[in-house]
């Protein structure tokens, strides 16, 4: 409805984008109404409980934002979210995402280590590495890896070497995984016209 505003569908999950101006935010609170209204008109329902919204602003003199009003009801003013599997943050760190996925993998090597304790051979061991704890590290690493600190790479590059002498292998650094996530991720970009980011590659001469 506004340029100034992008809306993110998944499945059940919608995401009102707004970029406010001047502290005009009378585009992105119509943009809302509209929606909410949209959503009646085609019977849809809004969970308004399970509604987040999370303000970014990087200015020194931050202001309050005035709450936001869905159906009578006040929406909860976050500091993070958790979106699409993903972690965000109102300061646009990724330290909170990195903590969840360190969590998760360290629940996972202990299995890896009893596996290792029954005397399962190191190929087994690889598959199961690469299904729980792996796969973990890299959901939708092209998104925030790029921007992790120092500390948080090292946390998570920690994990892996960690794996690699329970299992007694070799394994792809979280480095690595993320170059060669990146190189897929732009060549389906590249081969996909429809996708909207396709026009922002340009193919060099072979």
């Amino acid at each position: 409805m506004h340029s100034s505003n992008h809306i993110i569908r998944f499945a059940d999950d919608m995401t009102v984008v707004g970029l406010i101006n001047k502290d005009d935010e009378s585009a992105y609170r119509e943009e809302v109404r509209e929606l909410v209204s949209w959503c009646k008109v085609n019977n849809l329902y809004l969970n308004v409980d399970k509604t987040k919204e999370m303000v970014v602003d990087f200015r020194r003199a931050r202001r309050d934002h005035s709450p936001l009003t869905i159906i009578g009801s006040l929406v909860e003013i976050v500091k993070n979210t958790k979106f699409l599997g993903v972690y965000l943050a109102e300061n646009l760190t990724w330290t909170l995402n990195t903590s969840s996925i360190t969590k998760r993998a360290q629940q996972r090597l202990y299995f890896l280590w009893k596996l290792r304790k029954a005397h399962v051979p190191s190929p087994i061991l690889t598959t199961f590495y690469r299904g729980t704890i792996e796969s973990n590290l890299s959901s939708s690493i092209t998104t925030w890896f790029g921007n992790c600190t120092v500390f948080d790479c090292k946390t998570l590059q920690r994990i892996m070497r960690t794996a690699e002498k329970i299992i007694g292998v070799s394994l792809p650094s979280i480095m690595d995984i993320y170059t060669t996530s990146c190189i897929h991720k732009a060549t389906s970009i590249v081969g996909d016209p429809t996708h909207p980011s396709h026009k922002l590659f340009t193919l060099l001469p072979s």
